[in-house]
């Protein structure tokens, strides 16, 4: 059995792309959604490593006390959290979870904000977490003025 010697934040050298190590502990921030279709809010937990001087997601926990999403949240959480911990530019999960649409219409948040789904707003707090990070830059709203 081969043991890694890597340091952490630094690539494993596994598969295709380099999969990076996690180190002991990380720094991350938690977004609160809360949505008319559920009594519990979702937390979304979303860590970051620092990689040569610059911030990047490592890992998301999606949790909520609503078990009856518990195996998409599980699901999703891997999916995403594997996607992070690939070297790369992870920028391109803000659209693709932003564009999912709930069957049942999605809803409005607090303040009239459509939201198409739960994982779309998982998108949108993705999309808030790597602004506050500086990974992007705060998008202009790309409505024209009547």
């Amino acid at each position: 059995m081969s043991h890694s010697t890597k340091s952490p934040g630094q690539p494993s050298g596994k598969g295709d792309q380099q999969l990076l190590q996690r180190p002991e502990s990380l720094d991350g921030s938690t977004y609160k959604i809360k949505t008319p279709h559920s009594d519990h809010a979702f937390y979304v937990t979303i860590n970051d490593i620092i990689i040569s001087g610059h911030r990047r997601p490592f890992e998301i926990f999606i949790n909520s006390k609503n078990m009856d999403n518990f195996a998409w949240v599980i699901a999703l959480t891997r999916v995403i959290s594997a996607v992070f911990r690939r070297e790369g530019n992870v920028t391109f999960m803000v659209e693709e979870l932003k564009s999912i649409f709930d069957g049942q219409g999605g809803y409005f948040k607090t303040g009239g904000k459509r939201m198409p789904s739960v994982v779309a707003e998982i998108g949108e707090c993705l999309e808030k977490h790597l602004i506050k990070i500086g990974l992007v830059e705060p998008s202009q709203d790309k409505r024209r003025p009547a």
